[in-house]
């Protein structure tokens, strides 16, 4: 007997055929067979097939990563290192060969949004883990920038042959730097006149953007 949901199964039983066929539907076809799980059932939980398939594994990945941040005390490092250890824990479970794939699929054009919105979740679900409580501007210039920050780390990394993967971790690590300069930068612009001018006056309206807030009656929301 087992406890996995029928999702869980179809994704298990996917992953085999995925370096030989790519997230496709000849992928999924063989991952019912495999699972034994009803056609209906999983044309249901994956009906635009291979793409949905990709999604599901990813989505797997920042929840196993979450769980992993949720365990660790981070509290006496330097917060870039908390960042680029969020950012490390989530390539270290993931399997370079399926992330490969996933990366060719959502290179193409009808795809790309997905890929984009996969992104962006991995990145605050980090900003998240690490505790972060903007709600203002703040909230999406800290993703965008780490969206950027972790995109270019995936793809330095499925090119990386390094001795456990040290080329990489230097790359995150320089990558992350330039956004600390790039954040002592604007904190030095609200400090001379032309940049409190610019705060006070056209860029002032940015104080009335907001994170987006979910419903509190949706449903698995306590």
């Amino acid at each position: 007997m087992t406890n996995d949901s029928p999702k869980d199964l179809i994704l298990d039983a996917a992953i085999v055929h995925v370096p030989f066929d790519g997230w496709s539907d000849v992928t999924l076809r063989a991952a019912i067979a495999d699972s034994g799980v009803a056609d209906g059932l999983a044309r249901a939980l994956f009906p635009r097939g291979g793409v949905d398939l990709a999604l599901a594994y990813h989505a797997r990945g920042d929840a196993e990563m979450v769980a992993r941040l949720a365990a660790m005390d981070l509290s006496a490092l330097r917060f870039r290192d908390r960042i680029a250890t969020g950012v490390r824990t989530r390539l270290e479970l993931a399997d370079k060969e399926l992330v490969r794939r996933g990366t060719t699929l959502f290179s193409l054009p009808q795809h790309a949004a997905d890929g984009a919105k996969a992104i962006w979740s991995t990145t605050d679900k980090i900003w998240t883990a690490l505790g972060d409580t903007s709600n203002d501007i703040n909230w999406y210039t800290k993703r965008g920038t780490l969206s950027a920050v972790y995109g270019s780390t995936v793809l330095y990394w499925l090119g990386d042959g390094s001795l456990d993967t040290q080329a990489t971790w230097e790359f995150l690590d320089r990558r992350i730097e330039q956004v600390m300069q790039f954040e002592k930068l604007k904190a030095s612009l609200r400090e001379n006149p032309l940049g409190k001018a610019l705060f006070n006056g056209p860029l002032k309206i940015l104080e009335r953007v907001r994170a987006p807030k979910l419903p509190d009656n949706l449903p698995g929301r306590p």
